[in-house]
C-alpha cells in the first residue's frame, strides 16, 4: 500500500463509517438512495420541529441572536443558513432574525484554532460574542460529537441561552446535551447532511409564513 492509500484508507477517515447503498448501477444506487432519505426524513420527530419553529419566532420577537456552526458539510449548511434565516425572512419595517454564522469568518477562526486549539474555534467566539440567555446556539454535526461542537454547546449552557442540535447517526452527546435535538436518525454522511438541509429550509421558509401572518394582524 502506497502513502497515499493510506492516508485515504486511514482509521479516521469518516468514510469508514458510511452505509451504502445498492452498487448494481448508479441508477440502483441513486433510487435506494432517495428511498432512504424519504425514511430518514419520516422518521425526525415533527414536535421537535415545531419547538424549533416557535423557539425562532421567540428569539426574533426578543431581539436576540441565533448562532450556528458545524464542519466540514456542516458548516457549509450554516453558513447556507445564515443567508435563508436572515434575507429569506426578512420583512420591510420589522424586526430581523439575527444570524450570525461562527464559520464564516476564516481569519478569525483559524487564528483561534491556531492560538487555543480546534476545539476551542466556537466557544471562543461566543466567548467573545458575549452570548446572552437570550441567544439561540444552532449546531450541527452528523456524528453530534465533535468536540467544538460540545465546547460550543457547554458554554451555551452555562450562558443560559438554548441549544437547536441537528445531529445524525446515533445522535451522540449533542442529541443529548441540546434543548431542541433535531435528529436524523441514518448512518451516511451525505444523507444525514441532505436531511439536515431539508430542515434548514422547511424552517426557514415555515419561519416567514408565519411569521408574516403574525405580523399582518392588527
Amino acid at each position: 500500500m502506497t502513502k497515499s492509500e493510506a492516508s485515504v484508507n486511514a482509521p479516521q477517515d469518516p468514510r469508514r463509517l458510511n452505509q451504502t447503498f445498492n452498487p448494481e448501477t448508479v441508477r440502483t444506487y441513486f433510487l435506494d438512495y432517495i428511498d432512504s432519505l424519504h425514511k430518514c426524513l419520516a422518521a425526525i420527530s415533527p414536535d421537535s420541529l415545531e419547538k424549533a419553529c416557535q423557539l425562532l419566532l421567540k428569539t426574533r420577537e426578543n431581539g436576540g441572536r441565533i448562532f450556528a456552526a458545524g464542519n466540514g458539510g456542516s458548516a457549509a449548511i450554516s453558513e447556507h443558513l445564515s443567508c435563508d434565516w436572515q434575507k429569506g425572512v426578512h420583512i420591510a419595517q420589522h424586526k430581523c432574525l439575527k444570524v450570525h454564522c461562527l464559520t464564516s469568518n476564516s481569519s478569525l477562526l483559524t487564528a483561534i484554532s491556531n492560538d487555543f486549539g480546534y476545539d476551542k474555534s466556537f466557544a471562543f467566539q461566543l466567548e467573545m460574542a458575549d452570548l446572552e440567555s437570550r441567544d439561540v446556539l444552532l449546531l450541527i454535526s452528523s456524528s453530534g460529537n465533535s468536540e467544538n461542537i460540545i465546547r460550543a454547546a457547554q458554554l451555551a449552557k452555562e450562558k443560559g441561552a438554548q441549544i437547536i442540535g441537528l445531529s445524525g447517526f446515533k445522535g451522540g452527546r449533542l442529541n443529548e446535551i441540546a434543548d431542541v435535538s433535531i435528529y436524523a436518525p441514518f448512518e451516511n454522511y451525505g444523507l444525514v447532511e441532505d436531511a439536515h438541509q431539508v430542515v434548514m429550509h422547511v424552517l426557514a421558509q415555515y419561519h416567514d409564513l408565519i411569521y408574516k401572518k403574525r405580523s399582518s394582524q392588527p
